[in-house]
């Protein structure tokens, strides 16, 4: 499966998540972004990593699931911004999984340019109101967005 997972690059950016090969993709508190992380995201997934609330709103990388999903431990640390009274370590609300960086694009792939091209017009990002953090990305709007840019190499 493909996904996009929307990042604030203040607080985690793409050039990050290089510079560390590798991250646990935490603080997710969204049900319906859980859900999909929890019940759907496998190990050999691929991702498009967002950077929102900047200028330019843009895709700037592609990752992967390295890891399944697995309790994030921050829900149970009193004092961390993640934590949540009732979630519990033998009954976690929230999840995260482990991404690593593959591939980032010469360009990033801005939002205003993914709203111009055919083929994407039903994209989940692209609708009046998705403000999710973590979205399917469909086989077909995977290989659209891919061929868009050059790639460049990360991590192997």
């Amino acid at each position: 499966m493909y996904w996009l997972m929307k990042t604030e690059p203040r607080t985690y950016s793409w050039q990050d998540l290089c510079v560390e090969k590798i991250t646990s993709w935490e603080g997710v508190r969204n049900y319906q972004a859980r859900n999909f992380m929890r019940d759907q995201m496998k190990v050999g997934d691929r991702v498009f990593i967002y950077h929102s609330v900047v200028q330019p709103i843009a895709i700037m990388g592609i990752a992967e699931v390295v890891r399944a999903a697995y309790p994030d431990h921050f829900a149970f640390e009193p004092g961390h911004k993640y934590f949540d009274p009732k979630s519990a370590a033998d009954n976690p609300r929230w999840f995260m999984v482990d991404v690593q960086a593959k591939e980032g694009f010469e360009n990033p792939i801005t939002l205003e340019r993914l709203k111009t091209i055919p083929g994407l017009e039903e994209m989940m990002l692209l609708r009046k109101g998705s403000r999710l953090s973590i979205q399917p990305v469909t086989e077909e709007e995977w290989n659209i967005i891919c061929s868009l840019e050059i790639k460049t190499a990360v991590y192997e």
